[in-house]
């Protein structure tokens, strides 16, 4: 059975005429009690009956496609199934109505739940010390990228340069250099690994740090990664694990135990919390101790018998947000971690890995891997082995009521097809979008220009869409 999405004709809502809708209080009334001066002056809000707000909603709803309504292989994103307990411990108004500068003595055990996450966190990662207050994995990448330059200005080292390789996450660049470094970056070999030799050429005395995640972004877990550890430590740097790819390996590694300083977690990718449209979101950092005192402040302590808030040491780089983070998303990891385990959270890695090498295998006599390696958490394909473009496969896909993979990243493979089926997917739904995938290998050229049909929107005149922006409020 394959989900069809509904589709409507809907207006955007102030096209919406409605006989009755709700009033705002006027200015001069008794109720208003917000000061003229604080007031705009033209709202500019659509008159809309309540009734006609919630259908509207409703329909749109019904037209989206999220990770309740099937699989969500977006490559590098992680997009796994959040459990719906979680969310339901997170409404606990309990929880929810809780305002952050209430006394510590009244929410002991919310910053209980934040002290054992730490505590989590720090023990999957074999790190020494965890701050929950990044409010998105990018945050954690330039929380980081704060502490390496702390770190080195506190040493009176100049140290001006990371190093990256060419398959990272954008957003790793985008971090370092907002901190005020240089990239410098460094190409894969025939593996899809870093080379070794272009590491060593890119190395010298201002090198501050290596930004890297291992499983890689081509699904490849870097065999070298000790030596790749050992060579940056030698030469003073510092290295940095970016936790997007932590799904592949819980329980059956860690960043500590690879040779990594820093690490930033995202917990709406690893610990199923929602990634929110844009918020909320959270990406805690942890480190080892010798950095551990340029944390952000403030950090969760318990002392045997009370939890509080605290400064993380004199080096510290401050806060990075207002109060203690996103603690609705902290709360729904927490959750999450306490119902899987230790056990529940290495096979959900096993299960990731072993969906991944199952699908892999049943494309892979059409869709040429980008390298060919056991895959990971995700995996790469180039569209052009099957004859198409990746942007008609990912259109195809739309047409049969999936969602479509991660298409033109990374960069360094040509049509890219980038898939993470995370273990949410069962194997039906593994052998259906495997019988897509190759269906659409099958399409002829003309028919699949049309893809997609069956979608709300047709397929937009790109060329057309590019030149002639049409933008509506």
């Amino acid at each position: 059975m394959m989900y069809k999405q509904a589709s409507y004709d809907e207006p955007l809502l102030r096209e919406i005429k409605s006989g009755t809708s709700y009033r705002f209080p006027s200015v001069e009334s008794e109720t208003a009690e917000i000061p003229k001066k604080l007031l705009r002056r033209e709202l500019n809000l659509p008159s809309v009956a309540e009734y006609d707000v919630a259908r509207h909603f409703t329909r749109l709803a019904e037209m989206n496609y999220s990770v309740d309504n099937g699989i969500y292989p977006l490559g590098s994103c992680t997009m796994k199934y959040n459990p719906k307990f979680a969310d339901e411990i997170a409404a606990n108004p309990l929880f929810r109505d809780v305002h952050p500068m209430r006394p510590e003595s009244t929410i002991q055990g919310n910053l209980r739940i934040m002290y054992e996450l730490q505590e989590y966190l720090r023990e999957i990662s074999d790190m020494d010390a965890v701050s929950l207050q990044p409010l998105a994995g990018a945050h954690g990448e330039f929380t980081g990228m704060r502490i390496v330059r702390k770190y080195f200005e506190d040493r009176g080292e100049n140290r001006t340069e990371v190093i990256i390789p060419d398959s990272a996450h954008g957003t790793n660049p985008a971090s370092a250099t907002m901190a005020g470094f240089d990239v410098v970056e460094v190409p894969s070999n025939e593996k899809g690994m870093v080379d070794l030799d272009a590491l060593d050429a890119a190395m010298s005395d201002r090198t501050a740090a290596l930004m890297i995640t291992n499983p890689n972004t081509l699904g490849i877990f870097e065999e070298n990664i000790v030596e790749i550890a050992r060579k940056i430590h030698e030469a003073g740097g510092l290295l940095y694990y970016d936790g997007a790819n932590l799904n592949a390996i819980l329980g059956i590694t860690s960043p500590g135990l690879m040779g990594f300083d820093i690490v930033h977690f995202n917990l709406h990718k690893t610990f199923a919390t929602p990634h929110g449209g844009g918020g909320p979101g959270s990406g805690p950092v942890g480190v080892k101790k010798f950095l551990s005192g340029y944390l952000p402040s403030p950090v969760v302590r318990f002392d045997g018998r009370r939890y509080s808030l605290v400064d993380s040491g004199n080096e510290s780089i401050g806060a990075m947000a207002t109060h203690y983070g996103s603690f609705l998303v902290v709360l729904r990891a927490w959750a999450y971690i306490r119902y899987m385990g230790s056990n529940g959270l290495r096979h959900a890695s096993e299960r990731a890995v072993l969906n991944t090498n199952y699908l892999e295998h049943l494309i892979s006599g059409i869709y040429r891997p980008s390298h060919p390696a056991p895959k990971k958490h995700e995996m790469v394909v180039s569209a052009t082995s099957a004859g198409k473009r990746a942007s008609d496969i990912a259109k195809f896909i739309l047409d049969n009521g999936m969602h479509p993979p991660t298409i033109y990243f990374p960069l360094i493979v040509h049509e890219a097809l980038m898939i993470e089926v995370t273990e949410s997917a069962s194997k039906s739904d593994l052998d259906r979008y495997a019988d897509v995938l190759l269906k659409a290998a099958k399409e002829d050229e003309e028919s699949i220009k049309q893809r997609p049909s069956n979608t709300h929107r047709r397929r937009l005149d790109e060329v057309r869409a590019a030149r002639q922006l049409v933008l509506r409020w």
